[in-house]
């Protein structure tokens, strides 16, 4: 069995195009690489800095990298995505169009004989409350019809600012043990592995037989995980320690 890949927290889209022409590429050559050696890909949100999609309009930005991923559908690489806190409102594209599977919900999946729970990770902290209210407003499905009635340019520009704001703002704290305590939660229901991102942080934690891994980002640490022969582990990409964004 090819092993299974997971990534997360790309955020493509940010305003430095000369760092995310450098960014895009290393992801690009990892998709490729997925291609060649992976059966499964998990993206664990926030691939793109925002993801907003109209009835027939898309971003362009992102074609490169969509492109990609419709190539490794054909290459008969499962893909599923599990969205995370910038995937404002995700459709039909991905699931109608790429063939991706969407998960608006926290993944609980058996693969290799072992069960694993697999989320961005947006909300799980304590101090989050206000958030979790706000996600719900947020992708209401009236407020999603609402905000089409937008031109696709204005609407793109202003989710494109809202994602910026809520990025160039965002608490840098120190959550890794938090996020130890919900996997060790998730061991005792059974589970043999977890799998988060959104805290940009790169994180290991071995509990006898049972892992957990967040896997970082894909701005500056280029870390993402890999299941293989039933052992899950967090891994750099060959430019690691690069940071695009100072």
């Amino acid at each position: 069995m090819k092993p299974t890949y997971f990534i997360s927290d790309a955020h493509l889209g940010g305003k430095n195009h000369s760092a995310e022409e450098q960014q895009e590429k290393l992801l690009l050559d990892f998709l490729g690489y997925v291609g060649q050696q992976g059966e499964t890909l998990f993206i664990l949100g926030d691939l793109f800095d925002f993801w907003f999609e109209y009835r027939s309009v898309i971003p362009r930005r992102y074609f490169k990298v969509l492109f990609a991923l419709k190539a490794l559908i054909d290459q008969e690489v499962e893909i599923h995505y599990i969205t995370g806190n910038h995937d404002f409102w995700m459709d039909t594209f991905f699931p109608e169009d790429l063939h991706i599977q969407i998960h608006d919900k926290p993944l609980d999946i058996q693969i290799e004989g072992k069960r694993f729970h697999i989320a961005h990770g947006d909300g799980l902290a304590k101090r989050d409350v206000k958030y979790r209210m706000f996600k719900k407003i947020l992708r209401h499905p009236f407020h999603i019809r609402l905000y089409r009635i937008l031109h696709p340019d204005l609407g793109f520009a202003f989710a494109d600012f809202c994602s910026r704001l809520s990025r160039n703002h965002r608490k840098i704290e120190d959550r890794d043990a938090e996020y130890i305590n919900y996997a060790k939660i998730r061991f005792q229901e059974g589970f043999d592995g977890v799998i988060l991102g959104h805290t940009h942080s790169p994180q290991e934690y071995r509990e006898s037989n049972k892992t957990y891994i967040n896997t970082g980002d894909w701005m500056s640490h280029f870390t993402y995980g890999k299941l293989e022969k039933g052992r899950l582990s967090l891994e750099h990409w060959p430019l690691k320690n690069i940071s695009l964004y100072p």
